[in-house]
């Protein structure tokens, strides 16, 4: 299979190149890949590695994202490749995104949609490693997958440029922007190896302004990023740069990785931020990774009637009028797309 050119990139004196989509805006010399490892500079010009070489592919329910507010009970397939544009301490998919060596299986973007259509989803999720470094593909595959009646989803950790956010705009529906340690910019340099956090903040600014839906969540890390201040800070940026009807789910975090020895955090933190971002007046909070707990429920912001019930990625009980209002007080839930009753809870392998 030959190389896929990348996307967004320029031409440098000494036929050096700088790509343009991830955040790093990385000035790659001849012969050399780009901090992710998976864009190599051959002879002047910027090549995807990874271009249709998926290592992973399931299809999952989209509350696993989490997307909450985004056509819920709807299965996605999500897929990913090798690489990644952090070097997160405690991440979860290491295994895959910490990877070296360039690997996968030949997926062309044609057969993910086939398979999407086949397993009877309604949409793709770039997901599992960072979908920014693998971005020419997920953007051929959003792009057929659109003309094929499917939506698109992206979780990043949001470290991408405007240009590719306005490049990738008339294909991604969706996005879940996974923030660590409440987006503390300390925290990024010390455990995920990321110079500024600007980036970030710019790109959810930019998803804002082309109408994609955004959902927020953030690694309540014990000891090191489980700060209410920080939660405060955080949640207030949300609410006032990107509205309060933004879903802000806090994330409980499990000793992964070389974060091992740092212990899961305690329920009673998880809510304690939660009535933290509540307080700020963000309308929709969650608490994620709890499986069972009463915070990873929907409530009415106006007259708090319990409207959605779930139990980890399943939804249990839709209690929403057809217009998506409270049936108690008439309120409107702010949500996007319509309800899927016949989505599943579990992850199915396709490869």
């Amino acid at each position: 299979m030959s190389l896929r050119e990348a996307m967004l990139y320029e031409k440098l004196p000494e036929k050096k190149v700088q790509c343009n989509i991830c955040g790093r805006r990385c000035k790659v010399p001849k012969g050399k890949v780009g901090y992710c490892r998976v864009k190599r500079n051959d002879g002047g010009k910027l090549y995807s590695l990874v271009y249709s070489k998926i290592c992973s592919a399931h299809v999952d329910p989209i509350g696993k994202k989490p997307l909450s507010h985004f056509n819920p009970g709807s299965l996605v397939m999500s897929i990913a490749t090798i690489g990644c544009n952090f070097r997160c301490q405690f991440c979860d998919n290491w295994v895959i995104s910490q990877e070296k060596k360039v690997k996968g299986s030949n997926l062309p973007s044609e057969k993910v949609v086939k398979a999407a259509k086949n397993n009877e989803c309604q949409g793709i999720s770039y997901t599992y490693t960072e979908p920014t470094i693998f971005f020419e593909y997920a953007y051929d595959t959003a792009r057929i997958a659109h003309n094929q009646g499917l939506f698109n989803t992206f979780v990043t950790n949001g470290y991408m440029t405007p240009e590719a956010i306005q490049t990738i705009a008339p294909y991604l529906d969706a996005a879940t922007v996974d923030f660590k340690g409440g987006g503390r910019p300390e925290f990024y340099k010390k455990f995920s190896a990321v110079p500024s956090v600007e980036p970030i903040y710019n790109s959810l600014k930019e998803m804002k302004k082309l109408n994609i839906h955004v959902e927020i969540t953030n690694l309540v890390v014990p000891k090191i990023g489980d700060s209410m201040e920080e939660i405060h800070e955080l949640a207030s940026w949300v609410k006032n740069k990107l509205g309060s009807n933004t879903p802000f789910h806090l994330l409980r975090f499990h000793p992964n990785y070389q974060l091992n020895e740092i212990p899961s955090t305690q329920i009673k933190t998880l809510e304690k931020a939660y009535e933290t971002a509540q307080g700020v007046g963000l309308n929709y909070v969650y608490i994620g990774n709890v499986p069972g707990h009463r915070y990873e429920n929907t409530y009415c912001p106006k007259c708090n009637t319990l409207l959605i019930k779930r139990f980890s990625f399943e939804i249990l009980r839709w209690h929403l009028t057809r217009d998506k209002n409270c049936p108690e007080c008439g309120q409107r839930i702010d949500i996007k797309g319509k309800f899927h009753p016949s989505g599943f809870s579990y992850p199915q392998a396709i490869i």
